[in-house]
């Protein structure tokens, strides 16, 4: 099993920049696809990107691709979100999400964290 716990989130204003972190404990980080989800009020959790096992193969939605960038580092058990040129759009609970299947953007994710916060202003 994998323990989830996401940090970074926050206000900011259109045009900026966030960074989330999502610490993994547990066993065998590196045997785990990673993902970032996000639910705005009142929509649907949706897909925002996906990394391989060891990080050399990416994946992201198309509403922030070019935007975002998601990596990982297996030695600290954290994987990122580097959010850039953050729009109003964007403002939704961020969730980091883990699988040891080879998970796709439509397929049910095993692990979950809590969230984090984003906010975008106009």
């Amino acid at each position: 099993q994998v323990q989830l716990v996401e940090s970074g989130g926050g206000l900011v204003q259109a045009g900026g920049s966030l960074r989330l972190s999502c610490a993994a404990s547990g066993r065998s980080f590196s045997a785990y696809i990673m993902g970032w989800f996000r639910q705005a009020p009142g929509k649907d959790r949706e897909f925002v990107a996906r990394i391989s096992r060891s990080g050399s193969s990416t994946y992201y939605s198309d509403s922030v691709k070019g935007r975002f960038t998601i990596s990982r580092d297996n030695a600290k058990l954290t994987v990122y979100l580097q959010m850039n040129t953050l729009k109003p759009d964007d403002t939704a609970v961020y969730y980091c999400a883990a699988d040891s299947r080879n998970v796709g953007e439509y397929d049910y994710w095993g692990y979950w964290g809590q969230g984090t916060q984003v906010t975008v202003s106009s």
